[in-house]
């Protein structure tokens, strides 16, 4: 059974692994790049699971959690370099969430 982590442990365990290379984060603007690249590879892998398009036979298997948690460790990457904290950003929009579209939406009826 996996270990659970925080945001924080995961956003700490990231710049570990950063920080031992001279390069350091790239560029938000890189990143960002690198982000919607990721992002890319998710909705291909989605499309071929989920959609119209089947792989050809020449294409690896990638599975659609692979891609999900590249783009992660991408979107970990940016908040670090930018010293933005995950947990707070969430916090942040799940209060917008339950505040604003708070009967946005239609809620199941509890029994």
């Amino acid at each position: 059974m996996a270990v659970q982590k925080s945001i924080k442990e995961l956003q700490a365990e990231v710049d570990t692994y950063i920080s031992q290379f001279k390069e350091g984060y790239f560029s938000p603007l890189a990143m960002l790049a690198r982000l919607t690249e990721e992002l890319g590879e998710l909705a291909r892998e989605v499309n071929h699971y989920y959609g119209e398009k089947p792989k050809k036979s020449s294409e690896t298997e990638k599975a659609i959690e692979e891609e999900l948690g590249d783009l992660l460790f991408v979107l970990i990457c940016m908040a670090n370099a930018l010293n933005i904290d995950l947990e707070e950003a969430h916090d942040y929009v799940m209060n917008k969430f339950n505040t604003r579209d708070k009967d946005r939406w239609t809620r199941i009826e509890q029994e």
